[in-house]
């Protein structure tokens, strides 16, 4: 705005100083509706070109976009975040109908009171999309319409009254009505039951490509009342569960925050979803990701501002039916989990709706013999798409004739029984063990020279040549191994380099580094731990596995290399590095790297954490979550540490913790409760599903780090007797302090009240969800570390009244 000021006396001229002032009077009227009008469209009005429409509080605009960014794409009509600075498309008009130049191009309101997308045709505009094609209520027939963008996002279309001011106008036609792929506060999805017309969230064909895509998020239409996600409108791959008031079933993320209240309408009316924020500032959205999770974000404006994941469901993108296409598969572990299978390329790089083509045509059919072969694909889960059983083949042989014999036929299984596909080949899994073979056919050219010898070989006889050179190899490299290691005992060398960094070890050099295991550092569930010092003068701490009898047998000296190798991978600040092994007949040995603060329950033990003060504690807190998500979450090989306890928390010079202990479960083999039931002070971490004897996930690890994260904000162990004050059990006493906001009473007195009050209720909060007794509950370590770090937000969690049976017993024990 500009203001001008006069002075008292009139300029040379009367009349012309009266001119210049109507004109003023009239430009500012027209300004002022102008800014008045910028959220509303009405009859006759256009929008073309890069003008938009900005809702009243500024808060979504309206406009032509193009996805690329350059017009490559197309232009579309959307809806978006007016104040952020990534463009963020929450509603597509025109989504399977794009306009080439949106110049040539408007959105009008018709004199009929419909809203129009017009697109230049031969002679006239025609019109490409309009709201009478969707309007789901009976058009006002009186008074003025407009078309009104609201500031929840919501694109209405109104009749009579003040223009687009009134909430009691007649509403024609909205656009929450018909979302495409995003759900904003205020929206809505699910069934009108007495129209029987679906309200759905359906994906975008890729990030780039608004158009309709393969997945939707929509009411079951068995009734249920769950909501299913559904590809190409055919295959149900994922359910969200029954609804229990605050979230749903499959869904625990969702009852973790007080930032959103979820809301779940079913009756003779309707079956409908929607959510609201507490705070009207932010800015949260539920998308139907081209991949077909349902996702959950929120803006942060930190770091130049980015959108925050909170939840994911289904939680793996391998858990999609046909994420990566026809013939392609998918792969968790790797960062592009997409690829396709050996002999195919992908359809449309970047999109992989279109999955994978053959390279090289299968010749088959015209009355001559197939000279086709099959390329075996290792370790996956088998194809979901239609497969039928060729009863007759008694072999792998047999079966793979079957499928040649049919030109249709695309791969075969022999597991017990002959499984053929035929047709497209989807939903397939890379395991990282275990799982099936599954042989693809591909043309001659295609199958591997060195194996074909130029030819087509079949697949039992290549199959026995890989085994044998496998065989061979193996047997080869072990011989040398042995030789070398031999060699180097006699010669007196310390190590034998194995993979660039992990080292093998000999056992005389383990005794003697270790000065025949003289000086013990500790005792843990798996084993005892002795300071040790390498011929380079490095320390190192090696521990003595205690595998019993049966478990040494069962655990053969490759299997365990492999499983060592593995974790000899496994790099993070936050977690203890391996350095190395030793596997004899009767005896393993593990060398990692030397803490020289010792174990965090040595620390809590000893007169100097007190000393600690409460920055020192928080990133103690902060680095063990982020350790334990990157064992849960991020490692290629996915590891549960079923042994999280201060014990297993080693702190540096620095006092930066790092886990130990990861992977030991994994080592030991499968039966290794009685190791972790008996470990002294290990009772008190336990999950309720390890004394119930139920299946034991990566949320068994959120519970003890629950328990532990108690301890470092109070600084007493959780089963210490005579907590002070009569209170019992403290985990219980805690958690009902906590629910009551009462956190200085938890916090250790040695700190004296000197804690960021932030920090503290975070991580009060955080512990008080992560010993909830239902698994489901308790949210994943890595938003756990969300909570920590302040961007996802907790309410007060419920007091986990399973926590009195511990009182029971103490009070039993007095």
């Amino acid at each position: 705005m500009v203001l001008v000021v006069f002075s008292g006396r009139p300029w040379p001229g009367t009349s012309s100083w009266r001119k210049l002032s109507l004109v003023i009077l009239l430009e500012c009227l027209s300004f002022s509706s102008a800014a008045a009008a910028a959220d509303t469209l009405s009859v006759g009005e256009s929008l073309a070109g890069n003008r938009t429409l900005v809702s009243e509080g500024g808060k979504f605009e309206l406009g032509f976009f193009s996805p690329a960014g350059n017009g490559d794409s197309g232009y579309y009509v959307g809806i978006w975040y007016k104040q952020i600075p990534v463009q963020t498309v929450i509603w597509v008009m025109n989504r399977d109908l794009q306009v080439s130049d949106p110049s040539s191009a408007e959105l009008t309101v018709a004199p009929d009171g419909n809203l129009v997308l017009l697109q230049n045709g031969n002679q006239t505009k025609v019109p490409i999309w309009s709201s009478n094609d969707t309007a789901g209520h009976a058009r006002p027939s009186t008074g003025s319409v407009v078309a009104v963008l609201l500031d929840t996002g919501n694109l209405v279309l109104r009749g009579g009254g003040q223009p687009g001011r009134s909430s009691s106008e007649q509403i024609a036609w909205q656009s929450f009505d018909h979302p495409t792929d995003t759900l904003v506060p205020g929206g809505w999805i699910g069934l009108n039951k007495r129209t029987g017309a679906y309200q759905a969230l359906v994906s975008w064909r890729s990030a780039a490509d608004p158009s309709t895509g393969p997945y939707t998020d929509r009411v079951d239409p068995l009734g249920s009342g769950q909501y299913t996600f559904v590809w190409n409108g055919t295959t149900v791959y994922h359910y969200v569960g029954a609804w229990n008031g605050q979230r749903f079933a499959s869904v625990p993320e969702m009852g973790i925050s007080a930032r959103y209240t979820f809301i779940s309408v079913d009756n003779d009316e309707e079956a409908s979803f929607s959510f609201e924020v507490a705070d009207p500032s932010t800015l949260s959205r539920l998308v139907m990701s081209p991949n077909g999770q349902l996702t959950m974000f929120d803006w942060s404006s930190k770091s130049g501002g980015h959108w925050l994941l909170h939840w994911v469901s289904p939680t793996s993108p391998c858990d999609v039916y046909s994420v990566c296409g026809a013939f392609g598969v998918c792969d968790v572990a790797s960062s592009q989990y997409c690829r396709c299978l050996p002999a195919f390329d992908a359809a449309s790089p970047g999109d992989w709706s279109d999955g994978c083509v053959r390279k090289t045509s299968s010749r088959c059919g015209n009355g001559s013999a197939s000279t086709d072969g099959f390329l075996p694909v290792q370790n996956v889960k088998l194809p979901s798409s239609s497969f039928s059983a060729a009863d007759a083949a008694g072999s792998s042989g047999d079966c793979a004739a079957a499928c040649l014999r049919n030109c249709s036929c695309t791969a075969y299984a022999y597991e017990d029984a002959c499984l053929v596909w035929s047709g497209d080949l989807r939903n397939i899994q890379q395991l990282t063990a275990g799982g099936s073979t599954l042989f693809l056919r591909v043309a001659a050219s295609d199958l591997a020279a060195s194996n074909s010898n130029h030819g087509v070989v079949s697949t039992n006889v290549r199959n026995a040549i890989l085994a044998a050179s496998s065989s061979v190899a193996f047997l080869t490299i072990l011989c040398c191994l042995f030789s070398v290691v031999a060699w180097r005992r006699r010669r007196g060398a310390k190590t034998v380099d194995l993979d660039g960094s992990l080292l093998v070890f000999s056992h005389g050099c383990l005794v003697r580094c270790t000065k025949n295991f003289s000086e013990k550092l500790g005792m843990g569930s798996f084993g005892s731990v002795y300071k040790g010092t390498l011929g380079d003068h490095t320390a190192v701490a090696v521990k003595r596995l205690e595998l019993g009898g049966s478990a040494s047998q069962s655990q053969g000296e490759k299997q365990f290399r492999a499983e060592v190798t593995t974790l000899g991978r496994i790099h993070h600040v936050n977690l203890v590095r391996l350095r190395g092994f030793c596997a004899t007949r009767r005896e393993r040995l593990l060398v990692y790297d030397y803490m020289p603060n010792g174990s965090l329950a040595s620390a809590m033990s000893g007169p100097g954490f007190g000393m600690l003060d409460w920055g020192a504690r928080f990133r103690i807190m902060a680095g063990v979550a982020r350790g334990l998500a990157y064992l849960h979450e991020q490692c290629q090989e996915r590891i549960v540490h079923c042994d999280v306890k201060p014990e297993n928390i080693l702190l540096d010079a620095a006092f930066c913790a790092k886990v130990a202990d990861f992977g030991m479960a994994k080592l030991i083999g499968r039966d290794f409760s009685a190791a972790l039931t008996t470990a002294r002070g290990t009772l008190g971490y336990l999950a309720p599903e390890w004394v119930l004897g139920l299946p034991v996930t990566s949320k068994a690890d959120v519970y003890s780090y629950g328990m532990t994260l108690l301890e470092l904000v109070s600084g007493r162990r959780n089963r210490d007797a005579g907590v002070g004050r009569g209170v019992g059990y403290f985990p219980l006493w805690a958690a009902t302090k906590v629910s009551e906001g009462r956190f200085l009473e938890v916090l250790d007195e040695r700190l004296a009240g000197d804690a960021d009050m932030e920090e503290l209720s975070r991580a009060c909060n955080a512990a008080c969800w992560c010993i909830q007794q239902s698994e489901a509950l308790r949210p994943t370590m890595g938003q756990v570390l969300q909570v920590l770090e302040g961007s996802l937000r907790v309410g007060a969690a419920p007091v986990p009244r399973h926590l009195e049976l511990f009182c029971a017993e103490d009070s039993r024990t007095l």
